[in-house]
């Protein structure tokens, strides 16, 4: 959700397509895609398929040619966005890892589960504590405007929400951040689409491809 709503700020067309996770993700078809059968993958203007959040998003911040969502690849403002869209991308994403393991077990494990989402809760709890202690005043990650920091965010911050971890109230400078981002028309936008409805937006979207016909045209 947070690549599409990148996506639209970048301003440049683009179209999607819908994958089940816990179904069409798991065939093997699939991993003609990403042998890895994981989300998200990518197809560039060119046809090549590429997979890994931070891949896609170096793709789409080297066609920001404006600068709408990233900065000047040798300032320190774009430092600090990579750096920080790297702890987001590893230990902050990371540590939901048990809570996910947790959902998708098949066949399911109770004692195990209940054990990967204590343990789970305790790395979460930790990664936003850090989270919050490097946020800063600004209304977003990076200052007074959105960028692929703030994308990559919004994407895995409603993961607390989502596994019921804690109450996100309890990180301030995060709660704030999170609804002012959730409030964007953009984002509400990425979640609508995501969510299946068909909402009207800037029109960037260029509607949505058939599984089967990513696979068939893209696939290796």
């Amino acid at each position: 959700m947070g690549l599409v709503a990148a996506l639209e700020w970048l301003g440049k067309p683009y179209r999607l397509c819908r994958v089940d996770m816990l179904g069409e993700m798991r065939l093997p078809s699939y991993a003609r895609i990403n042998a890895r059968h994981e989300t998200p993958a990518f197809v560039s203007e060119h046809g090549a398929v590429f997979t890994e959040t931070m891949a896609i998003a170096r793709w789409i911040e080297n066609r920001d040619s404006e600068r709408r969502i990233s900065f000047d690849p040798l300032s320190p403002e774009s430092d600090r966005m990579h750096q920080f869209m790297a702890f987001l991308n590893t230990g902050f994403t990371g540590a939901f890892t048990p809570h996910w393991v947790a959902l998708e077990m098949d066949p399911p494990d109770p004692a195990l589960q209940k054990t990967l989402r204590e343990w789970g809760a305790q790395r979460v709890i930790e990664r936003h504590d850090k989270l919050e202690a490097i946020l800063g005043d600004t209304p977003f990650v990076m200052g007074d405007r959105p960028t692929l920091a703030d994308a990559l965010l919004v994407g895995v911050a409603r993961w607390l929400d989502f596994h019921q971890v804690a109450a996100s109230s309890r990180w301030p400078k995060l709660a704030r951040l999170r609804q002012r981002l959730e409030n964007d028309p953009t984002v509400k936008y990425a979640m609508a689409v995501e969510a299946g409805e068909q909402p009207v937006y800037s029109g960037l979207c260029k509607g949505h491809v058939p599984l089967e016909a990513v696979i068939s045209t893209y696939g290796k």
